[in-house]
């Protein structure tokens, strides 16, 4: 097995075409073609009562269709404040982000995020009908062209049988779940995923790994994951952007598609997170 390819250095990365794997562990050649999501040095910033807090600085990276793109880094690198201005939460301080070329301001439905926490379903409604629901309230679809939706996600994610259960019946695994098929249903163009397995224990954090893949391999979404476990990013990703501690700055960039749950304990794989270790702590 090859070693990762990387590719260091202050400079923003450069445009890249598509990587479309055959399937989670083994890339088809990459073909021609523009990055749906583009972030053009942007640079972020919060306030505090004391100070305004400077979480990324022209933080440059563009994802392509059916990456599985992964923003790296310590804590307080600004990578979930990146997600939140890809989503359209917040407004950079500088530089434009776009998607399909064109600036985002605001949030849409062509851009869904899955969060850590487990809460994330009204628990009021059925299993089935938190999926629907963005489907009724966007209008995006009448009832039963929702509800049929509903239930090919919930099948896509191991959940049929649960359609009429409650969420305070389900595992934390399974919430999550019920949280990837409900942005799943609603097609965007592009998945956000701020730490979302985070939360699980180990041996339930790496199926969610192994179901988000083949998941993956089915649907061929483009997604965009936030994590600061360099394994889980060499696991999930294709391609790995990562942080400089506070404020967030690329450090580099890293080809990663020959990895995936298949590589872990392997001299390669090791290797590859003890460079990233290194990038990424080592002044």
């Amino acid at each position: 097995m090859t070693a990762a390819t990387l590719r260091t250095g202050s400079a923003p990365p450069q445009a890249r075409p598509p990587v479309r794997p055959a399937s989670h562990d083994q890339a088809a050649p990459a073909g021609a073609g523009d990055a749906l999501l583009q972030v053009d040095g942007v640079t972020l910033e919060y306030a505090t009562r004391e100070r305004v807090v400077r979480a990324t600085h022209r933080v440059s990276f563009d994802v392509h269709q059916a990456d599985r793109f992964v923003l790296l880094g310590p804590s307080g690198c600004g990578k979930s404040t990146l997600l939140k201005a890809i989503g359209g939460f917040i407004a950079p301080r500088e530089g434009e982000i776009r998607l399909d070329g064109q600036a985002v301001h605001q949030p849409g439905p062509d851009r869904i995020v899955v969060f850590q926490e487990f809460d994330q379903l009204p628990p009021w409604k059925t299993v089935k009908a938190n999926v629907m629901f963005p489907l009724l309230a966007s209008r995006k679809l009448g009832r039963k062209e929702a509800e049929e939706r509903a239930l090919d996600c919930l099948a896509k994610v191991g959940l049929s049988k649960f359609a009429d259960a409650y969420p305070h019946t389900l595992s934390g695994g399974m919430k999550q779940r019920v949280a990837i098929a409900r942005a799943l249903a609603m097609q965007p163009k592009v998945l956000l995923m701020d730490e979302p397995f985070a939360a699980l224990d180990a041996l339930t954090r790496r199926r969610m790994q192994e179901e988000l893949l083949a998941l993956w391999d089915d649907v061929r979404f483009t997604l965009l994951f936030v994590t600061h476990s360099i394994e889980e990013a060499l696991v999930v990703g294709n391609r790995i952007l990562l942080l400089s501690p506070h404020p967030g700055r690329v450090r580099a960039e890293i080809n990663s598609h020959q990895f995936g749950l298949h590589s872990l304990g392997g001299a390669d794989f090791q290797a590859t997170a003890q460079r990233i270790h290194g990038l990424l702590f080592d002044q």
